[in-house]
């Protein structure tokens, strides 16, 4: 039986095609996948993220165990609520998983890990995490909601108490706080600003419900990838694995092996191949001939054949876009994609392909 959010219910009521995300029930969209994608560009958009494993990570080490287990450096995070991006890898190099991890005080920060990596990054963490003293906790109470887009965060802040709404409106990009009960971040996964908000669990149907009401549009998971896509984000298990390197995935400002002292797993691995040269690389394509390009897809280069890893039509720029992962130096080359056996060519583009609701330069 596949696993449901407090939320299940809710999203049926509302019409949801619901699908099989990584063992959980979750809405692929209400109606018009495009208008939801649109929605979250042009106005607000949210989506049942409550999937998303929240772990709470204590001890009096446990920055020193975050500094040896992630591959960017936790020393970044000085102010309570500041968050980070970074990979977990294995002993390889390979990504085990992306994550966020907020910084709470000196003996605890939030980690929020995938849905589909929940059993095999709890296990990781445990094991690596015995010898630093440190306290696992899943926060099973918390739903999490995303809402995004430009006029997102008005949309939340009409939902607070007017100090609540005050200290919504003052945070950062990339920091968190507890408001009214809520833990609000302003951080996402779509190109748009906005907050990721972990609502206790008693309370998501109430908040989800407010939302509504207040004009924010339900999205699926469906305008979710497509706008992740286009805001240039990889998705874990189809643009990286535990096979990949970050190097590989586009992640290299993810990686810091400044100070040299800090030991973090992988480091090795990630160190002898930024020496020796990675083999592969991940680019953006954009086709411009009409086709969508999707997942699978064989990538003809002047180097040997790659791989379409994440693929779309953009709604936003009404041509497919994709990542690749090709030779290394693929790129500079004439690149096609066989598509039913027709090789199409396609254009090698910086991403992320989207920004601010706008086509970004080139594409």
């Amino acid at each position: 039986m596949l696993n449901q959010t407090i939320l299940n219910a809710t999203h049926r009521a509302l019409g949801a095609r619901m699908v099989d995300f990584g063992g959980w029930d979750m809405p692929i969209n209400y109606g018009s996948q495009i208008d939801e994608h649109h929605a979250v560009r042009r106005d607000a958009g949210m989506f049942d993220v409550s999937h998303m494993t929240i772990v709470d990570v204590r001890g009096p080490r446990v920055r020193e165990f975050l500094r040896h287990l992630l591959a960017n450096n936790v020393d970044k995070l000085k102010v309570s609520g500041k968050a980070l991006y970074s990979c977990m890898l294995n002993e390889q190099g390979g990504v085990i998983d992306d994550l966020i991890v907020y910084f709470i005080d000196e003996s605890f920060f939030r980690v929020v890990v995938n849905a589909s990596t929940r059993d095999k990054d709890l296990d990781w963490m445990a094991r690596q995490g015995s010898r630093f003293g440190v306290t696992l906790t899943e926060r099973r109470d918390y739903a999490m909601v995303a809402v995004q887009g430009p006029k997102a965060r008005e949309r939340v802040h009409g939902l607070l108490s007017a100090e609540g709404a005050t200290r919504a409106a003052k945070l950062g990009k990339f920091v968190a706080a507890d408001v009214d009960g809520l833990f609000v971040a302003r951080t996402g996964y779509t190109g748009e600003d906005g907050y990721e908000i972990m609502v206790p669990e008693a309370e998501a149907v109430s908040f989800w419900s407010k939302l509504v009401a207040a004009g924010v549009k339900p999205c699926g998971l469906g305008a979710r990838d497509t706008l992740r896509l286009e805001a240039g984000m990889n998705l874990y298990g189809q643009d990286m694995d535990e096979t990949v390197s970050p190097w590989e995935a586009a992640l290299a400002w993810t990686i810091a092996l400044e100070p040299a002292e800090r030991d973090f797993i992988g480091r090795a691995a990630l160190v002898a191949q930024k020496s020796d040269g990675a083999a592969r690389e991940m680019i953006g394509l954009v086709l411009d001939d009409k086709g969508v390009l999707r997942h699978g897809q064989r990538v003809i280069t002047d180097k040997g054949d790659g791989e379409i890893l994440s693929g779309s039509f953009s709604p936003t720029l009404g041509k497919s876009i994709a990542f690749a992962r090709v030779p290394a130096g693929a790129a500079d080359g004439a690149l096609a994609v066989d598509i039913r056996g027709k090789a199409l060519p396609v254009r090698a583009v910086k991403f992320p392909f989207v920004r601010d609701g706008q086509p970004c330069a080139g594409i």
